[in-house]
């Protein structure tokens, strides 16, 4: 089994990522700007990021989508199919919750086009309408204000910050929680 799903915006194309997507993340990934901020993790180094290593990750993430645990989209470019960023989905729970972290990435050449809100936009909506989320969340730490100017662009709305939320580079640190629900 497979999980397939598209979907199309004015611009963009969401989708899983397929085998053949390999060289094109790739250019992406190696023509990304230097740094812009710091979350923006700009140039990387990519040489350990071999087809088959990509293979493995296409892999990965549809066994995670097929376990309903994580879903992740590659965000190409109509035009050019150029692979732009991507935008997540992890399941916090089901039962009676309904409930889903939400994550987005646009590469740093590809920023002031509008991209980041027509994709998160988009996935949103297929977060409720497909994947049966009624609660979406956006964890984001304070100081990223671009992403949370794009967290309110879309309509989500914040909630609250958790203090110590999450572990990165082995500290603890605040996460602003900004939500929207199926309604």
């Amino acid at each position: 089994m497979k999980f397939i799903a598209k979907i199309e915006t004015q611009n963009l194309i969401l989708r899983p990522y397929l085998n053949d997507d390999y060289r094109n993340w790739l250019s992406a990934f190696n023509n990304r700007y230097p740094s812009q901020n710091r979350f923006d993790k700009g140039k990387m180094d990519m040489s350990e990021c071999t087809e088959e290593w990509f293979k493995s990750l296409v892999n990965d993430h549809q066994e995670r989508a097929i376990n309903d645990k994580e879903y992740i989209f590659g965000v190409f470019r109509k035009f050019d199919s150029n692979h732009i960023g991507f935008v997540d989905f992890s399941t916090l729970i089901r039962d009676n919750f309904q409930w889903a972290r939400m994550g987005y990435t646009i590469h740093n050449q590809f920023w002031r086009k509008g991209y980041g809100e027509e994709a998160v936009t988009g996935a949103i909506n297929f977060g409720f309408e497909n994947l049966h989320y009624h609660r979406i969340e956006a964890h984001i730490d304070p100081a990223n204000l671009p992403s949370i100017g794009l967290a309110k662009k879309v309509g989500m709305t914040f909630e609250c910050i958790r203090n110590s939320f999450i572990l990165e580079s082995d500290r603890w640190i605040d996460q602003c929680v900004y939500y929207i629900n199926k309604e």
